[in-house]
This record gives C-alpha cells, sequence and structure tokens, in this order.
C-alpha cells in the first residue's frame, strides 16, 4: 500500500480533507499501483490546476473503505483493475450514475456500465501464451482447445483465486453455457503439469523455462517481460478468431457515491477518457486504449491485430459467483 500525503503530518483523518470544495483538489481511491497513474494524475494537475490526492490499495480493503466511510468518504473517484471489481463496487452502492456525452462518445458500450456507474480506461487481452520452442502456433485454436488431450502435461493455469480467471469463466459461462464450460474447466485441470502459479509472471517464466509449454495471461504481463528480455522464447496467440474473439477486461473508473466535488470528478473521469489521457493511462502499462480512436504503442501493436469479443464486460461480474463455484467444484484452487 501506498499514499500521497495529503498534509505535512500524512494522517489519512478525514480532517485532512476538509475545504477541497474551496481548494479544487479531488481525492482517488485506487488499486492500481502508484507508479502507473502518477503520471495521468500530474499530467491533469498541469492542464488544468486541480490537485489529484491519491491513496492507493488492493480493491477489496478500498471498497471496505468505501462502504464504512459511507458519507464521510473523501474519495472523489474510485479506480481499479477488472470489470468484476467495477461491478462489485456498483453493486455495493459506492458509485454514482454519471451520465456523460464525452464517456459515451469515447468509449464503446461494452466497456461501461450500462447504467453509468463506471466506465473502462484501458483494455488488456487475456489470451494464450506458448513456448516459441516447442510449440507451433499452427496448434493453437480456441481457449476450448487447451481441453483436448494434446496438451495434456504441457498447460500451466493460474490460480482461480484471482479476478482475471474469474472474469473469463463468467464470460465463457455467458458464451457457451454451464455444460460446456465445465468441460472446458475440467480439460485445463486435468492438462496442468505443474501446480497452479500464484501469477502471470511467473507462468510466462515457467513457459520460457520449460516447465510446460503454454497457458493463459494477460498481455501486459507478457509486455513488460518482453521489455526486460527481448529474446524470451514466448509469444502470444489470439484464440477464438473464428468465433467471439479474444476474452477482454478494463481497468476502469467511477464516481463514489458521496463524492464531495461531483462535477469535479466527472469532469476529470471525462478527461481519461480523451486520447491524450488514454495515450498516458494505456502506455505506461502496456495495455490497450479504451478509446477506439487511438492506436495502440509501437510495443503493444507489434503483437498484432486481434478481433476481441464484443460482449459488455458486466458479464465479468454479473456471472462471477458461478464462475467461483464452478471452478471450485471442478479442483481450480
Amino acid at each position: 500500500m501506498s499514499c500521497k500525503p495529503v498534509v505535512a503530518a500524512a494522517t489519512l483523518a478525514l480532517t485532512a480533507f476538509a475545504g477541497f470544495a474551496q481548494a479544487k483538489e479531488l481525492v482517488v481511491y485506487s488499486s492500481r499501483q502508484e507508479h502507473l497513474i502518477r503520471p495521468v494524475f500530474e499530467l491533469y494537475t498541469e492542464k488544468t490546476g486541480v490537485e489529484i490526492n491519491y491513496i492507493t490499495d488492493s480493491e477489496a480493503p478500498l471498497m471496505a473503505r468505501l462502504s464504512a466511510e459511507g458519507a464521510n468518504t473523501p474519495a472523489d473517484l474510485f479506480i481499479t483493475v477488472d470489470a468484476g471489481n467495477l461491478w462489485q463496487a456498483e453493486e455495493m452502492g459506492l458509485l454514482r450514475s454519471v451520465k456523460s456525452d464525452v464517456i459515451e462518445s469515447n468509449i464503446p458500450s461494452q466497456y461501461r456500465s450500462s447504467n453509468g456507474h463506471w466506465t473502462g480506461l484501458s483494455l488488456r487481452a487475456r489470451t494464450i501464451a506458448y513456448s516459441t520452442e516447442r510449440v507451433d502456433p499452427e496448434m493453437l485454436s480456441t481457449y476450448e482447445a487447451l481441453a483436448d488431450e494434446q496438451w495434456h502435461g504441457r498447460l500451466c493455469l493460474r490460480t482461480s483465486k484471482k479476478v482475471y480467471n474469474q472474469s473469463l469463466t463468467a464470460t465463457m459461462l455467458e458464451t457457451l453455457g454451464e455444460d460446456k464450460t465445465a468441460d472446458v474447466i475440467g480439460g485445463w485441470v486435468a492438462n496442468t503439469t505443474v501446480p497452479i502459479f500464484s501469477n502471470d509472471t511467473s507462468l510466462l517464466e515457467a513457459i520460457d523455462a520449460g516447465q510446460c509449454d503454454l497457458g493463459i495471461v494477460n498481455t501486459y504481463y507478457f509486455g513488460r517481460l518482453e521489455k526486460a528480455d527481448p529474446d524470451i522464447n514466448v509469444a502470444l496467440f489470439w484464440p477464438n478468431q473464428d468465433d467471439r474473439g479474444v476474452h477482454v477486461n478494463i481497468s476502469g473508473a467511477g464516481v463514489t457515491r458521496h463524492a464531495k466535488q461531483p462535477e469535479e470528478a466527472v469532469k476529470f473521469l471525462e478527461w481519461l477518457t480523451t486520447e491524450e489521457a488514454q495515450r498516458v493511462f494505456a502506455d505506461v502499462n502496456m495495455e490497450f486504449p479504451a478509446n477506439e480512436a487511438l492506436a495502440p504503442a509501437e510495443d503493444v501493436a507489434a503483437w498484432g491485430e486481434f478481433k476481441a469479443d464484443t460482449i459488455n464486460v458486466e458479464v465479468a461480474g454479473r456471472r462471477q459467483p458461478e464462475a467461483i463455484m464452478l471452478m471450485d467444484r471442478l479442483n481450480w484452487n
């Protein structure tokens, strides 16, 4: 956890935020790491003079904090990763509905709350990573095909406890139905060759080291490793290009229900969807811009173009409880 102090004493007491209405400052609670959000905050301050004071922590503690603080919260915006988390924040009543022509014009509907409570700001694809030494990409096709016998003892999986895999499973439930999704997940689990990984980075390193041959990862984790080691023997494959497309999720934000400066918060949120802010927000973490008018950064674009699933990412939250129960039942730990 990190925090940008708002007063010299670095206290988080509510009195530290007194007078914000007069001072043109905003308070943001963010589950994104400080180095990923600070550049865009600094740019906004430079352009507008509005100071952004922020607190970073994991999404669950921040949502619990917002809930406990209620009307007394100093937070004007909440930023987090994964539509499942944003949907949960909406369901908990932590966010207010915002009607904005700017946001609706800049961000496609499948990356926004249908009730206006949050919007996507950047995209990440959860796709297949494979060994360039041991896997012919011609052998790859879909997420479902990873359950085939040919991948027995060759597949790596990240833990089902992470929301990224829960969201992928939730969208599969929506598209494939429960029986087919259960067959696929069961096949994945049966094909794993090593213990379940706690994070995508370790999974990618295991592929490179020969512990397994392929797995499912968020694209930006691959981008970070590739940047550190351009000779890494791992590449990305875009599955399901002949049907629904690649599973895409978001990082996003919403204005808090009890924002002290809702109008200023909406202005900031709208600016975050513009091309200027999107370039910074997406590029720092090697993600795809949610604003489709903006092309990905050169390093990201080098991974190749793909068709993305157009299902509304709200599904990731709405069907998350079913996804978790299914994964537990099939022993995806």
